[in-house]
């Protein structure tokens, strides 16, 4: 499917991958749940891989908030610009980095619910019409929340899939 452009395509999309993502997960066995990925990514098991997602999903509930009550939110966050995405995303793999998968599966189940629910309470043209709150610049909101999950539950997978294979499980 192309990158959602309605409420709808969002919504199944971001189902479909998430559910893909842990349906992927879960039929490993536990211990290629809990391998160490071949040497060459930050992510370097599938825990690191669920905490980063979780993580980028607390950082655009924060934005949503922030911006909802007319704001402007820092983003990516305070300490780092676009150009310093690999600084932000080294901090938030040290920020989990003892977390237990288990946990890190019921963080990532949490956050992807709390997004899933804030796109369920908008209309498709609140989601996807370009330059409506000020917070989102020149993007569509929904565009946020699109690259927070279905395109980012894409990339982890992918991720996940080239190490298990490279490691030949």
């Amino acid at each position: 499917m192309a990158r959602p452009q309605t409420k709808k395509d969002l919504q199944d999309l971001g189902e479909k991958n998430y559910n893909k993502l842990m349906d992927y997960i879960n039929g490993l066995p536990l211990e290629v749940q809990h391998c160490e990925f071949p040497n060459g990514t930050m992510n370097r098991n599938i825990r690191d891989i669920l905490a980063h997602l979780h993580h980028w999903h607390l950082m655009v509930l924060e934005w949503y908030t922030v911006g909802m009550r007319g704001e402007k939110p820092d983003i990516p966050s305070k300490a780092y610009n676009w150009r310093e995405i690999p600084q932000l995303n080294r901090k938030i793999w040290e920020r989990y980095n003892e977390t237990p998968l288990n946990e890190a599966k019921a963080l990532l189940e949490k956050s992807h619910r709390d997004i899933m629910a804030l796109v369920d309470g908008h209309a498709n043209d609140e989601l996807f019409e370009r330059r409506r709150y000020g917070w989102t610049g020149n993007n569509a909101m929904g565009a946020y929340f699109v690259s927070c999950t279905s395109s980012h539950y894409d990339w982890g997978l992918k991720l996940m899939r080239k190490a298990i294979k490279q490691l030949g499980k």
